[in-house]
């Protein structure tokens, strides 16, 4: 296959990266704790861990696990818990005593949370007092026999309130007994190799149950190696100050905390993004170096009167992920801080980074960039065959960083790679010059209105340009004389007067006839993942 992304690398970017460059990302935080020792690993609630203290911490954690509960190398551990210090401390101390973390988002509803546990085979959970209320409405239904707690303050010793335990739970441990206890206990090291399993991933199940996507250590050590390759003005060792808005129980905010990491960097974690003003409380002096985040999180930040008390001082890049940068947004977020945002793409099945504009690229290219190296990206028709220059077709890859299939799900495995293993995203692309690859949508996504094929990422960037539009969000509807129309839902900025036919004529203006909308829907706020992703599914089901 022809990689025409390899000539935009230039000299700059390698073609190839070592996935085994470490053998673990376990011992990625252990050459922290040796290089970076003394430097803030960690920033929270105003307070500071330093690598060191993350490595000593982490270690009782593991030694507990290991010591009194006799927690085995490949038991799968979930953990459900905000950016806090507990976090980062508990997930380096399950995966040093050998274990697989499940990611669970803590604002799980009780049918997620029993499913995700059911799936996975988790015995045991380090779960947020604020999130045990959902546990204790479906443990009985659980294979679950553990459960430690975890406090706000907790990994970093902070006296900080948090909400009470469940009283239903009757037989749980706190985590601060856990570290205090296993201080005194010796871990016996685990030799992790590349190929044990560090994570089970769950998609975000958009269509039916989610699947946990297998990753490996050596997943997530490429990956890293792969993400600093490609940005390498923005991986100073010992430099970096690394805003962690993103969920660290999301792929992207895991994979750039154990990149930073290698590099002895300091994250700042921001427990609840949505808080606005919290969170540029905790910013505005931190002379961050690197934001990453989703669209809609530039967006609101932007839009906030309180962003000119940022220090931009030592800014030098945004990175978007886990949908479209739409272009009126980085426009903006350029007027402020003037740098657009780097858009990425990826997946929980790729560790997640697939593709990222690279340091060098300062214009908005409308795409998320160039294939990353030791990858094999490539696009397929229907008939499975790779398309023509031009043609659009599903996203497939395989590399380093690309998952090995689901957690015990065979047919679902048997569907999601071609014969020669490539691993089939489910995603609509198209290549442009320099191999730079343009998400057009989820196969699913498209719409067909009198049997022309529209992708709701054009609408929705064409819409939100409008004069007044804050964000929106397109579907496709039954349509009598079209087969199916398109119905965008709109969010109008504060103060906004604009209106529908002010929306269609806009539309008219800047995409042919079967692409302008039929039907504008006002709404007070989209619904969205945790993440921050649109959930078109959620505004289907409305109709």
């Amino acid at each position: 296959m022809s990689k025409p992304w390899i000539e935009t690398y230039g000299d700059s970017i390698p073609v190839e990266v070592n996935p085994d460059q470490y053998p673990s990302a376990v011992a990625i935080l252990k050459h922290a704790a040796s290089e970076f020792g003394d430097h803030v690993a960690l920033e929270c609630f105003g307070q500071t861990m330093t690598y060191k203290q993350v490595d000593e911490a982490s270690d009782a954690v593991a030694a507990y696990l290991q010591k009194e509960l006799g927690v085995k190398r490949g038991d799968r551990i979930a953990l459900m818990c905000p950016n806090t210090f507990a976090f980062p401390v508990v997930m380096v101390g399950i995966h040093k005593a050998g274990a697989c973390q499940v990611n669970v988002n803590p604002l799980y509803t009780p049918h997620e949370l029993s499913h995700q546990l059911n799936d996975s085979g988790s015995e045991m959970i380090l779960i947020f007092s604020g999130s045990t209320p959902v546990l204790a409405e479906i443990i009985d239904e659980t294979p679950i026999k553990t459960v430690i707690t975890i406090n706000l303050g907790d990994g970093a010793g902070l006296p900080i309130p948090s909400p009470e335990v469940d009283s239903r739970l009757t037989d749980t441990t706190g985590l601060a007994e856990v570290i205090t206890r296993g201080r005194e206990l010796t871990l016996d090291p685990v030799e992790l190799t590349g190929d044990d399993l560090i994570f089970l991933q769950y998609t975000g199940g958009t269509t039916g149950l989610s699947k946990g996507a297998t990753l490996t250590h050596r997943n997530i050590v490429a990956n890293s190696e792969q993400f600093k390759a490609m940005l390498p003005g923005a991986t100073e060792p010992g430099e970096e100050v690394v805003i962690m808005a993103l969920p660290l129980y999301h792929i992207f905010g895991l994979m750039l905390l154990v990149a930073y990491a290698a590099l002895g960097a300091r994250i700042v974690l921001i427990p609840n993004p949505r808080d606005m003003d919290g969170m540029i409380d905790t910013i505005k002096g931190s002379k961050f170096t690197i934001f990453p985040g989703v669209n809609t999180l530039f967006q609101a930040l932007s839009a906030s009167p309180r962003f000119g008390e940022i220090d931009l001082s030592a800014y030098k890049l945004a990175i978007g992920g886990g949908a479209a940068v739409i272009e009126a947004t980085s426009n903006r977020w350029k007027e402020l801080t003037g740098h657009h945002i780097k858009e990425g793409y990826g997946l929980s099945e790729t560790s997640p980074l697939l593709c990222i504009n690279p340091m060098n690229v300062t214009h908005f290219t409308g795409t998320c960039g160039v294939p990353v190296p030791s990858s094999e990206v490539i696009l397929l028709g229907d008939d499975d065959k790779e398309v023509g220059p031009g043609e659009s077709g599903e996203i497939c890859c395989r590399g380093p960083q690309v998952t090995q299939g689901y957690w015990e799900k065979p047919e679902a495995n048997a569907a999601s790679f071609t014969k020669d293993g490539f691993f089939r995203t489910g995603d609509v692309g198209v290549f442009l010059e320099g191999g730079f690859l343009k998400i057009v949508d989820r196969k699913k996504d498209m719409v067909i209105v009198s049997g022309f094929n529209v992708f709701p990422n054009e609408i929705e960037a064409t819409v939100t340009a409008c004069e007044g539009v804050a964000e929106c969000a397109c579907i496709g509807v039954p349509d009598e004389r079209t087969g199916e129309a398109l119905r965008v839902f709109v969010v109008k900025m504060p103060g906004s007067d604009v209106t529908s036919d002010a929306i269609v004529a806009h539309c008219r203006n800047n995409l042919t006839a079967y692409k302008v909308p039929k039907q504008i829907v006002f709404l007070d706020a989209l619904p969205k993942s945790n993440v921050g992703k649109i959930l078109r599914r959620e505004l289907r089901d409305q109709n």
